[in-house]
């Protein structure tokens, strides 16, 4: 029998324990969808609370200090209701958003013409409130500016004259490039499917075999270890471009689900784009599986090799934090280091870039290389006797 047809009685053996086993299909078909759904669900909903522009209840002390300035308020769509009698605590329990304090001397300072003193009470280190703490703040300095431009206008002053220079913003990003600052996670979650879809497979193909003690028999039969190891390598292929594709499919249908348009952004994948995002991390599910196999087949236990390959799944999520934090081009080194070359080439992709064609091809080079070297180093591990028996 050929090492072709081996490898495929192998992978076909492979394959069937491995949909019988609940765990490995749980992994490639459930965990996949994991990514997708958290994305769509926090997206809309930090969406939702930044394209709020309802009206909003804003508790003010000293509404009589002011009347003017509450005026202002409410025509701006916020309602000034009765302020707590400690407003410091309230906002710091979280009873209320944002407080405004009018103090007493307000009326005096202000048509002294001095600065009329104005607190506001906030929380900036809870998320939920930064819309409405945003909107109050514009609210009054939107006042502030509009009082002192009558009052420089009583005075036969210019109120341009306050305002030396004039800056004007020129936003050059494109709604899509705007949205994957947003969607910047999306390439971590498919490393995550990746690594995650094939893991058990591996696992149970390697440490599993040795623990059930039928990797020495099938190792006595007349066929090679290179067979032994593609089979198995490509039976967990299968699993991890499963979850792959999941991951692709459902990232897709979450992102038309998020109403990016209203907060002006843009998600606009053609059959171009998702050419290149194939292209770009179809060549991951073959070099994960190897990998998996590789650091697998150290481990005596079934255990073992579970707990070694859960700590490798945090390999695809180190580069995303990194980029999140640090932006690299595609043009430089990090193209080819596997796993971030793909996250920093994807990323370009969601912003909608032209892909450059060297640091792609560099970069699935990369990962093929590293793919061969570790079946090789499989298949030299499964002809020592310490491996083999978990000695």
């Amino acid at each position: 029998m050929s090492v072709l047809q081996t490898m495929r009685v192998v992978a076909r053996k492979e394959l069937l324990d491995g949909i019988r086993d609940r765990r490995s299909v749980l992994s490639a078909l459930l965990f996949p969808l994991f990514g997708p759904v958290l994305i769509a669900v926090m997206f809309s909903i930090i969406l939702a609370e930044e394209a709020d522009d309802g009206p909003i209840a804003l508790p003010v002390v000293g509404p009589g200090n002011a009347v003017a300035l509450i005026e202002h308020l409410e025509s701006q769509g916020i309602e000034v209701v009765p302020a707590p009698e400690d407003p410091r605590a309230a906002v710091a329990s979280g009873d209320e958003n944002v407080v405004l304090e009018i103090h007493e001397d307000f009326e005096a300072e202000f048509r002294a013409g001095r600065p009329a003193p104005v607190s506001m009470y906030i929380d900036s280190s809870r998320r939920e409130g930064r819309v409405p703490v945003r909107r109050v703040r514009k609210a009054v300095e939107t006042y502030s500016a509009k009082v002192g431009t009558l009052r420089l206008l009583a005075r036969g002053i210019d109120p341009q004259l306050a305002r030396p220079i004039a800056v004007g913003d020129i936003d050059t990003a494109t709604p899509q490039q705007k949205a994957a600052n947003l969607l910047a996670m999306v390439p971590m979650f498919v490393m995550l499917a990746v690594f995650v879809g094939g893991m058990f497979m591996a696992t149970d193909a390697t440490a599993g075999e040795r623990e059930r003690k039928s990797l020495e028999p099938l190792l006595l039969t007349p066929t090679s270890r290179a067979a032994l190891v593609l089979g198995k390598w490509a039976a967990t292929t299968v699993f991890s471009t499963t979850g792959l594709c999941i991951t692709l499919v459902g990232s897709s249908v979450a992102m038309g689900q998020i109403p990016l348009e209203e907060v002006g952004l843009d998600v606009d994948l053609g059959p171009g784009d998702m050419t290149w995002v194939l292209a770009l991390l179809l060549p991951l599910a073959p070099m994960a599986a190897a990998l998996q196999m590789l650091v697998a087949s150290f481990a005596k236990s079934f255990r073992e090799a579970q707990t070694y390959l859960s700590l490798l799944t945090m390999l695809p999520t180190l580069p995303g934090v990194f980029l999140t934090l640090e932006p690299l081009p595609p043009e430089g080194g990090a193209s080819c280091v596997p796993v971030l070359g793909q996250q920093v080439l994807l990323l370009g992709v969601l912003r909608g870039d032209a892909i450059p064609l060297l640091p792609a091809v560099g970069s699935t080079a990369v990962v093929a290389l590293l793919t061969i070297g570790c079946l090789w180093a499989t298949s030299r591990l499964l002809g020592s006797e310490k491996t083999i028996f978990g000695e």
